[in-house]
């Protein structure tokens, strides 16, 4: 057998997203090109190790196998590439975050310079809801979490990264004329929600309930994506991070409705484990963040101020 490197971990991207598709957009590869090395990996085999039954690969019980022996090769494959960096006075290891989803507008810029400098860090990111993104920092599975709205139930430290920005939002047909409209306005239109668990929800309700409005909730999602594309389709209103649909206000799919006492303001935090004991990539990380944040701000966010 003469498989490469490149084509096991093509097969255990594979494995671990049942999708050709899905796996050729976390390599960066093309769907074609994920395909030509998944059959040149598979003519390495009398046994067939995924199986494709309509659109959809399915992993044979003799594939898993092969997924497990992969796994364990890419990882001593990964551990040579970390002591080998070491031994040449690099920054070497994981930085481990998990991002509130309106957060992965805002976490990568200031993640970028850093994961360039440091070319021996591998980044792993979990973009989720803030119930998901709370309980994978209490279990300790991440070293840094991002969010809108601190937490309650768990104590944490946290460094304030910049401020977060929610308008009413409407898509083409629902834009409205006038020139300012009271917070009542909410109770006169249909709004979009996030799924329960969300920051962005919380900070919506929040607001609804301080004004003691009452309001049409006509239809819950579960991503800002989804509850952006049902607003640009005219289904509804919603209240919205500005920071996530820049393109659509440029484009004019979405409008903001001008309300009073709007936007409605939060601020995003990196947030950790009080008492957390930091590695050194984790340390070294939050010592950029601290010196580097409002660099960061000024050079990728300047848009943001006009809002």
């Amino acid at each position: 057998m003469n498989y490469t490197l490149h084509q096991l971990q093509i097969f255990y991207v594979v494995t671990q997203t049942n999708s050709i598709t899905k796996a050729a957009e976390k390599l960066h590869l093309t769907q074609p090109a994920v395909s030509i090395q998944l059959k040149n990996f598979q003519d390495q085999f009398e046994i067939p190790v995924t199986e494709v039954i309509g659109r959809k690969v399915f992993i044979t019980d003799f594939g898993k196998e092969i997924a497990l022996s992969a796994e364990k090769i890419l990882n001593e494959v990964s551990a040579i590439n970390f002591k080998t960096m070491a031994y040449k006075g690099q920054l070497i290891g994981r930085l481990k975050i998990s991002v509130v989803s309106s957060g992965k507008y805002v976490m990568p810029y200031f993640l970028s310079d850093f994961i360039q400098q440091h070319q021996g860090v591998e980044l792993v990111l979990d973009v989720t809801n803030k119930s998901a993104v709370v309980e994978s920092l209490e279990r300790n599975e991440v070293d840094f979490s991002l969010v809108s709205v601190l937490p309650d139930n768990i104590q944490v430290d946290d460094i304030s990264l910049m401020e977060n920005k929610l308008f009413l939002a409407s898509g083409k047909k629902q834009k409205l004329e006038q020139k300012y409209y009271d917070k009542e306005i909410l109770q006169d239109v249909p709004l979009i929600y996030r799924e329960a668990g969300s920051g962005t929800r919380q900070v919506m309700e929040l607001f609804i309930k301080q004004n003691n409005l009452v309001v049409q909730k006509k239809m819950e999602l579960t991503s800002n994506e989804a509850v952006k594309q049902a607003v640009i389709a005219g289904l509804g209103y919603s209240i919205l991070p500005i920071i996530g649909i820049k393109n659509e206000l440029t484009n004019g799919d979405i409008h903001l409705i001008p309300v009073r006492e709007f936007p409605i303001k939060s601020t995003w935090r990196m947030i950790w484990m009080k008492g957390k004991k930091f590695s050194p990539v984790a340390a070294a990380f939050l010592d950029y963040i601290k010196k580097e944040k409002e660099a960061i701000i000024k050079d990728k966010f300047s848009w943001y101020e006009q809002y």
